[in-house]
């Protein structure tokens, strides 16, 4: 049988990418986790402490915990501005060869968007031009690209899982491609995340769109906004709209068998400020454990 999806957090690694990290993957026990490796709002990217690097790698994989790297908000290699897309694209490179240095298993990228008025194929072009050689310098073996469709604002290139198909086609494909879905974002962009077999028709249309293998990472939100807002803006779990049910239903699905699921809710409470993530880890599992017993 496959094991348990390991279920963790985007964790702080404030003080150094292991000595923070691992203090705070300890406190929320994480099973898996994903960091940013520079500045989530710009494009500068640090080369890294070797000693911390060595640390962070060698201690999670110790642990057996999967590690992600997730690209800064920034990245749109749709844009129309050529700077955007050239500064998009070197990110990507680098966030990939950080997680080859890490052993990462993936490296998560928002889906981008066209910005103008019919753009929509030239976007998916850009893609095909610029992405594609990135995906095709990779090492085999390394992280995957997992494409996050976004809450569909500002004409995502893809938001809903079925505006995978074409992402995916533009990209031929490729099998260091994978998919990243987002609870919060797949919610925001009209997805019926709430009423009973939602969240398996979502998984079913995923694989329908990108074929089977390529979800390879969940981040898993609850939304502070109705379904159809297109507004991102995480909530905690069972404290949204989308509410529990729909997460345990999410969690025992075959299609998420093994998928590494990470949250990405408020980490603080008024308790401390890990306790917000901890809390949340621990429901996914009791809720993951409840709907094993009752299937």
């Amino acid at each position: 049988m496959t094991p348990p999806a390991p279920i963790g957090a985007h964790i702080s690694v404030k003080g150094g990418l292991a000595t923070g990290g691992l203090a705070y993957a300890e406190a929320v026990d994480a099973h898996a986790v994903q960091v940013f490796v520079g500045n989530p709002r710009g494009w500068r990217r640090s080369a890294g402490d070797p000693r911390q690097d060595a640390v962070f790698t060698a201690e999670f994989a110790e642990r057996g915990v999967p590690t992600f790297i997730h690209t800064p908000f920034l990245v749109n290699v749709g844009s129309p501005t050529e700077a955007t897309v050239a500064a998009s694209v070197a990110v990507v490179a680098a966030d990939l060869a950080r997680g080859v240095e890490l052993g990462c298993a993936g490296v998560v990228v928002h889906a981008g968007s066209s910005v103008g008025e019919d753009r929509y194929d030239a976007a998916l072009r850009q893609l095909h031009e610029r992405l594609l050689p990135v995906l095709e310098a990779q090492p085999d073996g390394g992280p995957r690209l997992l494409v996050e469709p976004t809450a569909g604002g500002g004409r995502a290139l893809a938001a809903t899982v079925g505006d995978l198909a074409p992402y995916f086609a533009a990209l031929e494909h490729h099998p260091a491609l994978g998919v990243c879905l987002d609870t919060c974002h797949a919610w925001a962009a009209g997805h019926d995340l709430a009423s009973p077999g939602g969240a398996a028709a979502v998984l079913e249309e995923l694989e329908t769109a990108v074929g089977p293998g390529r979800l390879g990472l969940v981040h898993a939100n609850d939304s502070l906004d109705e379904r159809g807002s297109l507004r991102d803006r995480h909530a905690t779990i069972g404290a949204g709209r989308i509410g529990t049910a729909p997460f345990a239903e999410l969690l025992s699905h075959p299609l998420t068998a093994g998928v590494p699921v990470v949250v990405e809710t408020p980490m603080a409470s008024d308790t401390g400020p890990w306790d917000g993530h901890a809390r949340d880890i621990a429901l996914l599992r009791e809720l993951r454990a409840t709907a094993a017993v009752h299937a």
